[in-house]
This record gives structure tokens, C-alpha cells and sequence, in this order.
């Protein structure tokens, strides 16, 4: 997520953190390279012109020049300045005072649209409590209805659907079937089209006008770069939108949608999808997000996720443990099971301040290789899985016949494992200013 953008900020702040003042020349040749950045994350050359100006005004105002740390003082105002451009605070979900709460969900084909509607559905349900239901008026696309009962059937949210009727019948009959079921909310998903088309629009009015819905969100593929600014301003200027749902932010490595969709709409963006898992979704939070881009982690997020995921007992032995210098194989692989609850790696690995990022994408361990590990670490006796040390050439080659692997993916794990430790070590005790903040957090 924000790859791209954020390797060029890294590059940036590097170039000026060991300077002891910045002199106009250096504050300009940053600047220049603030725009290009954002140019070629394909950020709307509009908001670019906006936020540069708006910097400047900044660090005249903060006298970063004169400044006896210039480098704190670029990094919060940049920070300050793409936080607003998202949208500055968190947009919060807002539920009608008599239920049902109805939400309409509109976007083109190919959005992922239908899946976001699950994974909203799915998000109300586990954070609010709330009986959440699905409308599926999309009667063109081939197999939408079907793709919305298999998704929502595992997550218990019902889904009312017709055939051979229009989505202004549907949505209406919908609604108030659930209305009489007693559900909390009741999510419609539109039909979506490859471009936006009056037709397409004059329906999703005529459906606005049938049920009248609390909300309208719109659902943005943060794939398209600043096209997603003149997608989300048509669909604005015909049915207003209350907020916007960015998805494929796994995918999407340079952020243009994200930083340019709100500044040019004024909408804010309300949720991300952030994988392919219904549990891929998450609140947007500007301020968050912003640290992300800039290199500087997401701590909050994590520990919000690691507070839902992870047993607190067993998250305080492993952390006394690698403080000691005794972790070993079981509570590698106990820690990898947590791990897996809050998603994938990648995801996780995006959450961490920049140094920390990039150590553990050093030690190259992935979801795919997941499996194999956990089976080599199964084929372990327990007085292996406590010692590793003790793992020689013949206890190598039962432990790869036992697992299914090879010895040379079992000399892989314990090289490894080897560098994991002394990684995590040197992690803890690391403090807030080499940027992880771990220690700081109780």
C-alpha cells in the first residue's frame, strides 16, 4: 500500500535529516521533489498545485530555515498537509436514530462493488452488533446475485433478491421486508456499468427517490489514479454521495485515488477494502494513513488489530521472552498463528514505521510460506522446537521427510528463525526517536 509514494518520501527526508539547517535552496529542492512525487504517484495535478502551495505558506510560517531541527519541522508539516488532504479526521458511520439504517452503494463495474457491500455488511455486523441485510438489485450483470448470496451466506447476513423485476421494485420490496424482519441495516447494492451512462445514473436517482436511503456511499477502485476524482464528481454531481469506499489499496502501490479523491469532492472516504478477505476492511483514518505514506507506520491500527487478535497473556511472555533472548520454535509458531488472525503479513508488515518495515521484509517470509513452516516446526520433537541448536544433519533430513519439505528448506527456517531473533531482540529495545514507538505503548 502507498509503496511507491513512500520510497520517495524515504528518499527525501534522508536527503535532510542529517542537515543541521536547511538553507531557501534545500527547502526549494524539496519542494520539487514533494511535486514530482505526487505527480508521478498520479496524484490530480490540481491538488498538487493546492498542496505545494500550501506547504510553502507553512514553512515560511514555521521559519523551518531558522530552525535548529529542519527535519522534524519538513516531516510534520508534510505530515500535517497530506493529513488534511485525505480529509483530516476520521468520518464516523452514521446510524439512523430509528432503524433500519439504509445504505445505497453505487460505483462502476469492476470496482469491486459487490464485495465491498459484503465486507460493510460484515464490518457492521462484528463492530456494532448489528443485524445487517443485503439488497441485491443488480439484475445485469451475470452471476451478481449469486456472487452476493455465496459471499454473505458464510457471514449469516440474509439477501433478498427477485427475478424478472426492475432494481426501484426490488430495492423498495427489499427494504421493507427487512424492515418488518427487524434488521439494523439494510445495505443495496446497485447495478454498476463499464462507464458511467445516463442510464445507468437515471436508475440509481429513481432508486434514491423510491427508498431513501441515510447514506450513499460510492465505491472507488484506487487503481485508477486521478480518474477516480472525475468518476467520484460525476457520480457526485447526480446522486449525492456521503461518503467514499476505496478499494484495491493492496494493489494499489502509488496512491492517487486515495490523495486526491477527498481534496476534489470534499467527500470524505469512509472505509478501505485492503484485501481479498471479507475481514480486508478497515475504517479510513486520515491522520493513519498519512503516516503510512510518510514511513512512519500506523502503531494505532496494529495494536488495535493485535488487541483483537492476540492473547494478551501470550503476547506478554513472548515479549519477556525475546527480552531474555529465549524465544524459541514454539513460540515462533504460536505467534505466527496470531499473526495470521490479522492478516496477511504484507499488511502487517505496512503498519510498521519504515526501518522496522524494511527488517522484516529482509527476513523474505511470506503467506505462502507459512504452510511450510508450520508443517517443518510440526516435525520437530518438542526438545527440538525448544533447542534448535541441537538440529543436526540427521535430525534435519527426518524433520524435511516428516514435513514434506527438503533439507535445504529446513536449513531455510533455521536460518531464518536465527535472524528473526536477533531481529526482535534489537526491536525491542529499540526507542520512539529511531521511529518505534512499541515500548511506548501499555
Amino acid at each position: 500500500m502507498f509503496d511507491f509514494i513512500n520510497s520517495k518520501f524515504e528518499e527525501l527526508f534522508y536527503k535532510i535529516k542529517n542537515k543541521g539547517k536547511l538553507s531557501p535552496g534545500d527547502l526549494d529542492s524539496s519542494f520539487r521533489e514533494i511535486k514530482l512525487a505526487l505527480l508521478e504517484a498520479d496524484v490530480n495535478f490540481k491538488v498538487v498545485k493546492e498542496f505545494l502551495e500550501n506547504l510553502k505558506k507553512k514553512a515560511m510560517g514555521e521559519k523551518v530555515t531558522e530552525s535548529l531541527t529542519p527535519y522534524q519541522q519538513v516531516v510534520k508539516i508534510v505530515n500535517d498537509e497530506i493529513t488534511n488532504m485525505l480529509g483530516s479526521s476520521t468520518a464516523k458511520l452514521n446510524l439512523a436514530g430509528k432503524p433500519p439504517t439504509v445504505i445505497m452503494m453505487v460505483g462502476l463495474q469492476g470496482t469491486g462493488k459487490t464485495s465491498a457491500v459484503v465486507k460493510l455488511a460484515n464490518f457492521i455486523k462484528k463492530e456494532y452488533g448489528k443485524k445487517v441485510s443485503v439488497v441485491a438489485s443488480d439484475i445485469y450483470r451475470p452471476a451478481a446475485v449469486d456472487q452476493l448470496r455465496d459471499m454473505s451466506g458464510p457471514i449469516g447476513v440474509d439477501v433478498y433478491w427477485e427475478k424478472d423485476s426492475n432494481p426501484v421494485d426490488i430495492s423498495q420490496r427489499g427494504v421493507q421486508k427487512f424492515k418488518k424482519q427487524g434488521s439494523d441495516v439494510v445495505i443495496i447494492d446497485t447495478a454498476g456499468r463499464l462507464h458511467i451512462d445516463d442510464k445507468m445514473m437515471d436508475e440509481i436517482g429513481n432508486i434514491k427517490r423510491a427508498v431513501k436511503p441515510h447514506q450513499v456511499f460510492l465505491v472507488l477502485d484506487a487503481m485508477t489514479g486521478q480518474e477516480a476524482v472525475n468518476i467520484a464528481s460525476s457520480f457526485n454531481s447526480r446522486v449525492e454521495c456521503d461518503g467514499i469506499i476505496l478499494t484495491k489499496l493492496d494493489s494499489d502501490t502509488r496512491g492517487g485515488a486515495a490523495l486526491s479523491v477527498y481534496y476534489v469532492t470534499k467527500k470524505p472516504i469512509k472505509f478501505m477494502s485492503t484485501g481479498e478477505k471479507i475481514s480486508d476492511f478497515e475504517v479510513f483514518h486520515p491522520d493513519r494513513i498519512a503516516s503510512r505514506i510518510l514511513g512512519m507506520g500506523d502503531i494505532m491500527t496494529l495494536v488495535e488489530e493485535a488487541e483483537k487478535n492476540i492473547d494478551q497473556k501470550k503476547a506478554k511472555r513472548f515479549e519477556e521472552r525475546i527480552r531474555k533472548n529465549e524465544l524459541d520454535f514454539e513460540d515462533f509458531v504460536d505467534q505466527i498463528k496470531s499473526l495470521k488472525k490479522m492478516g496477511s503479513l504484507e499488511k502487517i508488515f505496512s503498519m510498521l514505521p519504515m526501518a522496522g518495515n524494511k527488517m522484516f521484509k529482509n527476513i523474505n517470509l511470506n503467506d505462502s510460506q507459512l504452510k511450510p513452516v508450520e508443517a517443518i516446526i510440526s516435525s520437530m520433537t518438542k526438545q527440538e522446537r525448544r533447542k534448535p541448536e541441537i538440529i543436526g544433519g540427521s535430525r534435519k533430513k527426518r524433520i524435511a521427510k516428516g514435513s514434506g519439505t527438503s533439507v535445504s528448506e529446513v536449513n531455510r527456517l533455521l536460518k531464518q528463525f536465527s535472524s528473526t531473533k536477533k531481529m526482535l531482540k534489537q526491536f525491542s529495545g529499540m526507542d520512539q526517536d529511531a521511529g518505534f514507538p512499541f515500548n511506548k505503548i501499555k
